[in-house]
């Protein structure tokens, strides 16, 4: 490897990425150093009250709406600290996934309906049911887990401190130092890691198999399989194209479109999840509980995905 090549595929890419996790963690500490999350958690308080969930999880959840990464490093500062519980942590983290879905829905729209027009109205419209259909779950969830945490609501919130810009900024800053360091020397190791992976074809072995064995679903429409096939070996916006030229010549319907659609996001769910998410949520938690984080994300995204795909299937 060359040393442009170094810089454009390694070092450049993940500068961005740590540095994009640098902000979101100083902006967290930052917010939790003026007492922000009060204020941040009470937009939120009427609907985390539902699910017992404690301020924080109600702070992390306004917040996702600006900044995902910021959001996961005030849960991760709050469970380092012992504030929340592992299973209310792992909820938060699952009641979180609106807010980021908002977070991204703009790009996804400026994406989408150019290419597929009325096609786009559908599928959005499924991918912000199965959002909702995720977070009145979760709600229903945590209401029965999280049985007796409701006195998280009532604790005693440290009293308003009168910090001048100053001490603030100290304090932000001593809490920033110990955490980066921890990120960098996780985040960069596994994103090198992950960058071979992909080069050396592994994630590649993985895709073919699965685009080879998709027998079993005959039930779709034959040229379904080239979106789905271009979702699996490309990225989303190949999969898009691809949908695009069949629905332009017509070679498509709407419906058929649109299930196919859902079936590659569904399929290609593990491995973007593992390529893109597993690097900075291993820096702001600790690797396993990493994992699990995005195994229940996903696992639960892909559920209500499927769940909403199959009732436009049937009712289309």
């Amino acid at each position: 490897m060359s040393a442009a090549e170094l810089w454009a595929q390694i070092l450049w890419p993940l500068c961005k990425l740590i540095g994009l996790v640098s902000v979101g963690l100083f902006v967290g500490n930052l917010i939790e150093a003026m007492h922000w999350t009060r204020f941040m958690a009470r937009l939120a308080n009427p609907l985390t009250r539902i699910g017992r969930m404690c301020e924080i999880s109600a702070a992390s959840f306004s917040v996702a709406f600006v900044s995902g990464v910021t959001a996961n490093t005030m849960l991760a500062e709050a469970y380092d600290q012992g504030r929340l519980s592992r299973r209310e942590l792992i909820l938060t983290n699952l009641f979180n996934s609106l807010p980021t879905y908002f977070l991204h829905l703009p790009s996804m729209i400026f994406i989408t309906v150019p290419i597929l027009k009325s096609a786009a109205v559908v599928y959005l419209g499924i991918t912000v049911g199965a959002a909702l259909l995720r977070t009145v779950l979760i709600l229903f969830i945590g209401r029965i887990l999280l049985t007796g945490l409701n006195r998280c609501h009532a604790m005693d919130m440290p009293a308003q401190e009168k910090l001048v810009a100053r001490q603030v900024l100290q304090k932000t800053w001593s809490r920033f130092r110990r955490r980066i360091k921890k990120i960098v020397m996780i985040t960069a190791p596994i994103y090198v890691g992950v960058h071979f992976m992909n080069k050396l074809g592994m994630f590649a072995v993985v895709e073919h198999f699965l685009a080879e064995h998709m027998s079993a679903m005959s039930w779709l429409h034959p040229k379904a399989m080239g979106i789905i096939v271009f979702q699996l070996a490309a990225e989303f916006s190949a999969g898009m194209a691809a949908a695009g030229a069949l629905l332009d010549a017509g070679s498509m319907s709407v419906r058929d479109v649109v299930i196919a659609l859902i079936v590659g996001n569904v399929l290609s769910s593990p491995m973007r999840a593992f390529r893109h998410q597993f690097p900075y949520y291993a820096g702001i938690f600790r690797p396993k509980l990493a994992l699990e984080l995005i195994f229940c994300s996903q696992g639960f995204r892909v559920a209500s995905l499927i769940f909403c795909g199959a009732v436009y299937y049937w009712m289309s």
